[in-house]
Formats: C-alpha cells, structure tokens, sequence
C-alpha cells in the first residue's frame, strides 16, 4: 500500500508562490498510479478539487484545474523522482487552506474524474499547510 508525504507548505505573502511535493514514503512506484490529485480543505469548509493529473495507457497527460486556480497552478508529475508536484504562482489569501495529494489505480479517464470530484481517491497524504497572508 502506498503512503504519500507532501511537503513545501508554508506562508507567503499574496502574489507569491510554493511548490508543494507528494512523494511515497515507501518502494512503491509512482508509475503504478494512474490518477492523481491535490485537493484542499479550509477551515470550516469541505474538501474541494484543485487539480486533477490523469496519464492515459499510452503516456498521454491530462490535466484539469478548479476554475478558482486555472492559468495559477500546475500539476505535475516527475517518474524519476518518484513524485507528484504542484506549482502554485499569484497566491490570494483564499487558496488559504490544508492541501492533500492522493492517488488512485483507477486506468479510466472518465472515471479519474469522477473520483476526484467525489474526492474519493484511494490513497491520500497527511496533508500540508499553506497560509497566503493579504
């Protein structure tokens, strides 16, 4: 079973930016993994989306973002590295929030995404803390 560690939280000030990093904590591949996500909780409210990587059989990438991150964050993915990373640019104050990474062995697109806006993935991280000051 996989164990994902995120890191690369922190505080910044509005406009800046972090790099969050999902690694696995144990031998397993990343490459195993078809479906992968970061989702985030503030307090208060319930855990939403924030971006969606599916890698198709062929290799192909696609990726899909929360309207409130589009053109400001991106997914990604490094095999070597055997992690998952996502780049946050023009941080606000309401991206605010606890940010989990999770994976799924799901190998259907369709169903990637439908997943992820049950926010049911199979694996999840403890989570990383990112506060965005005004």
């Amino acid at each position: 079973q996989v164990q994902l560690v995120e890191s690369g939280g922190g505080s910044v000030q509005a406009g800046g930016s972090l790099r969050l990093s999902c690694a696995t904590s144990t031998s397993e591949d990343i490459l195993n993994y078809y479906c992968m996500g970061w989702f985030r909780q503030a307090p208060g409210k319930d855990r939403e989306g924030v971006a969606r990587l599916y890698i198709s059989r062929s290799g192909s990438y696609y990726d899909d973002y929360a309207d409130s991150v589009k053109g400001r964050f991106t997914i990604s993915r490094d095999n070597a590295k055997n992690t998952v990373y996502l780049q946050m640019n023009s941080l606000k104050p309401e991206d605010t929030a606890m940010y989990y990474c999770a994976v799924d062995r799901n190998r259907d697109r369709s169903t990637c995404a439908r997943l992820a806006g049950e926010n049911n993935f199979g694996y999840w991280g403890q989570g990383t803390q990112v506060t965005v000051s005004s």
